[in-house]
């Protein structure tokens, strides 16, 4: 899919393109391609003059592979970004292309954007900008605001985190927690770790970015002092994800102990149903000795009397361990 944004008005206009022609009669600030065909490349090869490198999406770490410029330019970042999915989270590769020094190239002051999958924070940046005129004025903003729009995407991220580890510490420190209960709340929280993991590697890369295009002299004054906000911001969010991982291993601990106190009492059950077993077990070993003189043997009530004495045997410990509070 080819997107493309103009700005009209001080807004941000998105057409989608389906061929060259369209294409050619537009001058947009920003041109995203979300899982393009060999077809669009082409297109933006032929119209712009720019050939998406074929390792644009790759996963290389190396602040050299992921943040450098080219002798004609052209600006490569690659940044992830969050996709705060309930059941599948993840990040998303995004490889950026920007020629903020070659004004003789149709792709100058152009920001071109590559993916394979929807980003939420693009998204929530489109519908800002229709919302906000004079939100974005070049393509050197309109980048500064994605990053600025995913360090908020990360912290609203974070909010609901917490939101629902505060629901999974009320069910753990009400004190009545079931085996099943436990297993929920172990659920909840291994989600919420691995989200909050996700958000502080993609806090660390975004940081990454923006240090990026501060060094590389590219921003005017304003734009400088707005990076530096994103990176106070992206400080928090650290801090921040610090905090819940703190609270989620508190959570995890007292969760396995809850779990341990309950398999700790059948052990305690069994262990008593044990010790009251062995004074019946006694008293049946005793008469079961083959012994020739035992006179309750031939004695009348003999049966019942072992009877009676075997549950007697049993029902004395119960007693006992039930005052002492042992049973409970």
């Amino acid at each position: 899919m080819l997107n493309i944004f103009t700005l009209a008005n001080g807004r941000l206009f998105q057409e989608e393109i389906e061929s060259l022609e369209e294409l050619t009669r537009f001058k947009p600030i920003w041109v995203d391609l979300e899982d393009p065909t060999l077809e669009e490349k082409r297109w933006i090869k032929q119209h712009y003059g720019l050939s998406i490198p074929e390792d644009a999406m790759d996963e290389d770490i190396e602040e050299s592979a992921r943040f450098y410029e080219e002798d004609n330019g052209e600006l490569h970042i690659r940044a992830d970004f969050l996709v705060a999915d309930f059941d599948d989270p993840s990040t998303e590769r995004v490889a950026f292309i920007l020629n903020q020094s070659n004004p003789e190239l149709k792709s100058y002051n152009i920001l071109f954007s590559i993916h394979d999958d929807t980003v939420p924070v693009f998204r929530l940046l489109r519908l800002r900008a229709r919302r906000m005129p004079g939100l974005i004025t070049d393509a050197k903003e309109l980048l500064l605001k994605l990053f600025d729009a995913d360090a908020e995407y990360s912290a609203d991220t974070l909010e609901e985190i917490h939101e629902e580890l505060e629901h999974a510490s009320a069910r753990v420190l009400k004190g009545d927690v079931t085996d099943d209960v436990a297993g929920e709340v172990l659920a909840t929280i291994a989600r919420q770790e691995d989200m909050n993991g996700r958000i502080r590697r993609n806090a660390t890369d975004t940081r990454r970015a923006v240090s990026f295009m501060m060094r590389s002299r590219m921003l005017n004054a304003e734009q400088f002092e707005e990076a530096r906000q994103i990176m106070r911001d992206i400080d928090s969010l650290d801090s921040h994800t610090t905090f819940l991982f703190d609270k989620i291993n508190f959570l995890m601990d007292a969760t396995v102990g809850f779990i341990n106190i309950n398999q700790n009492k059948i052990i305690k059950l069994f262990s008593v149903a044990s010790v009251a077993l062995l004074p019946p077990t006694l008293v049946a070993s005793l008469y079961g000795m083959n012994f020739r003189f035992m006179p309750e043997l031939e004695w009348q009530y003999g049966y019942a009397w072992a009877l009676g004495l075997m549950i007697a045997s049993a029902l004395l410990p119960m007693w006992y361990f039930r005052k002492r509070g042992w049973l409970k």
